[in-house]
């Protein structure tokens, strides 16, 4: 159970970073270098570092198998967090296929 939850929270951290990119992605720059270079990439790149190095950390307590079922949280997570911080819309289309994983989740577990 320590190994989900670590991994859950690593797919978690890793929406966030890929938010803070979307968000530098948008704002305009003086000049070009400063597009790849400024907190908010590093940042967000640092995060994703830290994500990625959580994963395989968790990777000790859960099998293998298990790692692609989580990781599909992470369309859920940048699906919520671009509707909360970037004010995206969520449709019909979108609610319908973060319910498909859920339920796809749901499933996996049921038969693991």
């Amino acid at each position: 159970m320590k190994g989900i939850f670590l991994f859950l929270f690593s797919v978690l951290i890793g929406a966030l970073s890929q938010i803070m990119l979307k968000k530098s992605a948008n704002k305009q720059y003086k000049k070009k270098m400063e597009e790849y270079v400024n907190p908010l990439v590093i940042s967000a790149y640092g995060i994703f570092f830290v994500s990625s190095f959580l994963t395989l950390a968790a990777y000790q307590w859960i099998p293998l198998s298990i790692g692609p079922v989580l990781e599909s949280t992470g369309y859920i997570f940048v699906s919520v967090f671009g509707y909360i911080f970037l004010k995206e819309k969520m449709g019909r289309k979108k609610m319908f296929g973060m319910m498909l994983i859920i339920i796809g989740i749901f499933i996996f577990y049921a038969g693991y």
